[in-house]
């Protein structure tokens, strides 16, 4: 029965299960690259300012940087600034939207049961905010945004394609949605995701897995804020490149203590501290694997 649905599923393109071998994945960034770097919860032009400044000291690129408490959060000015500094630095902005189930006025995620439903939205009134977040932010320049629900998704997705918004915005999938394996990430790319962040302590033969379903890039957590666990990967990230390459290594996290951590300028050079780690470790065990160069931020 078990080889019966396996072969169901790699007849629909997927893999027929997690991929332990761990094939090395031949898939690349339109320049070639295996990986790049984002920075999450830069949430302010300040810290973002300190953060890339820090990153030019240690010689190191990144390919972007993302803002977590959402867009609603910001200033116009704020926005601008932000937008500013990515042309400045060549780096690719990522605002979140700000409606989402932390903010709004029901209780139910603060509850055991609620804590199912992760950032989703509650309501088409939420949706109808959450585009409006999105419009306000594309018409100040930014392109890029963080989404925390599959509807909301899929309506940005059908917004962009009849030019409600610019035909050059992308849609990353965060975390928070909770999505961890083939199916949900080929729905995710089916959808309108251009890239797909899949659970943080996703295991090495799961993402092979999801590499194996999907062509857009893959978003990995390589160390986390304590209130999403705490843990650090920093020496299965060779590992992660090999298997599900193309991918963005999300790194700093560890050094807030939750997902909208306001970031200070200390914590922003902390966090500029960390890639440099990660990068040692890749260029210790992983020393041929490709990385974009600075300003790729397609």
């Amino acid at each position: 029965m078990l080889q019966q649905t396996k072969t169901f599923l790699k007849n629909i393109g997927l893999p027929e299960g997690d991929l332990y071998a761990l094939p090395e994945s031949e898939k690349r960034f339109p320049d070639g690259a295996q990986y790049r770097f984002e920075v999450p919860g830069i949430q302010n032009p300040g810290t973002m300012k300190t953060l890339l400044e820090e990153l030019e000291r240690y010689e190191i690129a990144i390919h972007r940087v993302t803002q977590t408490k959402g867009i609603m959060m910001l200033t116009d000015e704020e926005i601008s600034k932000m937008v500013d500094l990515s042309h400045q630095y060549k780096v690719n902005l990522i605002l979140a939207i700000g409606p989402r189930a932390v903010y709004d006025t029901s209780a139910s995620v603060n509850t055991p049961e609620g804590l199912r439903m992760g950032y989703r939205l509650r309501g088409q009134d939420q949706i109808v905010r959450a585009i409006e977040d999105v419009k306000r932010a594309a018409k100040l320049g930014c392109r890029s945004f963080l989404v925390y629900d599959e509807g909301c998704l899929w309506v940005l997705n059908e917004a962009r394609k009849i030019g409600e918004l610019p035909n050059d915005c992308k849609f990353k999938v965060s975390a928070h949605a909770g999505h961890g394996n083939p199916c949900s990430a080929k729905l995710l790319e089916i959808i309108g995701a251009d890239s797909v962040n899949p659970v943080r302590d996703i295991q090495l033969q799961m993402l092979a897995a999801l590499r194996a379903a999907i062509d857009i890039p893959i978003d990995i957590h390589t160390e986390n804020p304590q209130s999403t666990g705490g843990f650090i990967r920093h020496y299965e990230v060779p590992e992660m490149i090999r298997v599900a390459a193309p991918v963005y290594l999300k790194t700093g996290g560890s050094v807030a203590k939750t997902h909208s951590w306001d970031t200070t300028d200390a914590d922003a050079k902390q966090r500029a501290k960390q890639i440099s780690l990660v990068k040692r470790v890749i260029d210790e065990y992983y020393p041929e694997a490709l990385a974009s160069l600075k300003g790729s931020i397609d």
